[in-house]
């Protein structure tokens, strides 16, 4: 056989490059592969989708079996193909129905078994079998149309009635049906507030379904720090313990140097004091000083030697 060495090193890049394009494909693509992929893919109709996305979790009896392939519209039903894992069983007349995960909104879709024998792979579960969720959403939305709808003021006036005909009454009778009355005057004059805070809650609901990917996400890098913080508290008991150690050496320090640094201050102390009394003498000192050391400066600036200049010297005769 000829060796590796001595092959030609152009068909062995491209042969490199097909084998890593392959295996590249293969892992993208590893839930279609017959081995590693597995599973087989069932069907369920819903009046509505309620919240379902793709990769969202199919659960049994609350434990994983598989994912959310496909949420797509069917006339006027909702079409959800799903995978399930190689050896999750379940009867021919298994129900299906979208259930809330997590208070932020997202949400699974639970199988419940029923019947006997195993549902074949590919079969439809009817709409007449499934279940979709109560959305919150929709709730805050009738109940703020409903309660525009109240006439709060006759329902005042009903309640007030009543409390008027029922004054021979028990006196805890009428003070209950007193206590109502006031209560729905209170409602009563409330009512434009009332409105505005299922208004308002209504906006809420409504940006925390939007925002519930961000939200999960920020939980999760929470999660991730929390958990880079528990990795590294060994370093950070460690850290508190150093600079615990370094403040009291530093007091040890300070407490030892106090009698030395003492005097040393106070003989500071007296050279301030001197300076600052003497501090217009020094000023006029530097401002005689400059022109001295401007000349200086010009006569060793110009070399390794002193250049001057003497005025009014008669010039050398020249011997000639």
């Amino acid at each position: 056989m000829k060796p590796f060495r001595e092959r030609n090193p152009v068909v062995v890049g491209a042969v490199s490059l097909v084998v890593l394009a392959t295996v590249m494909v293969a892992a993208l693509r590893a839930d279609d592969l017959p081995i590693i992929g597995g599973g087989d893919t069932y069907h369920a109709m819903f009046t509505e989708a309620g919240g379902l996305k793709v990769d969202d979790e199919v659960r049994i009896a609350g434990v994983r079996v598989g994912k959310v392939d496909e949420v797509e519209l069917a006339g006027d039903e909702v079409r959800v193909s799903f995978k399930v894992d190689d050896g999750a069983d379940f009867g021919t007349d298994t129900r299906a129905a979208i259930k809330v995960k997590t208070i932020l909104g997202a949400m699974f879709l639970a199988l419940e078994p029923a019947g006997s024998g195993q549902l074949d792979e590919g079969a439809t579960i009817p709409a007449e079998r499934t279940t979709s969720p109560f959305d919150v959403v929709e709730a805050f939305e009738g109940l703020a149309a409903t309660s525009e709808q109240i006439d709060t003021d006759q329902l005042a006036e009903s309640l007030t009635t009543l409390a008027d005909l029922t004054r021979n009454t028990p006196d805890e009778f009428r003070g209950a049906l007193s206590g109502l009355s006031r209560l729905s005057a209170n409602i009563a004059a409330k009512d434009e507030q009332l409105n505005t805070l299922l208004v308002n809650l209504e906006r809420v609901s409504t940006v925390l379904d939007e925002r519930d990917r961000d939200i999960i996400a920020l939980m999760e890098d929470s999660d991730v720090l929390f958990r880079a913080l528990v990795a590294r508290r060994e370093a950070v008991h460690d850290l508190l313990v150093s600079t615990t150690r370094l403040s009291r050496e530093l007091t040890r320090l300070i407490e030892q140097s106090r009698d030395d640094l003492k005097p040393a201050l106070a003989h500071l102390e007296n050279v301030l004091a001197v300076l600052h009394k003497n501090e217009d003498n020094i000023d006029s000192s530097l401002r005689l000083m400059a022109p001295f050391y401007r000349v200086f400066a010009n006569t060793l600036g110009t070399g390794p030697w002193f250049d001057t200049w003497i005025s009014n010297f008669p010039p050398v005769p020249q011997v000639g």
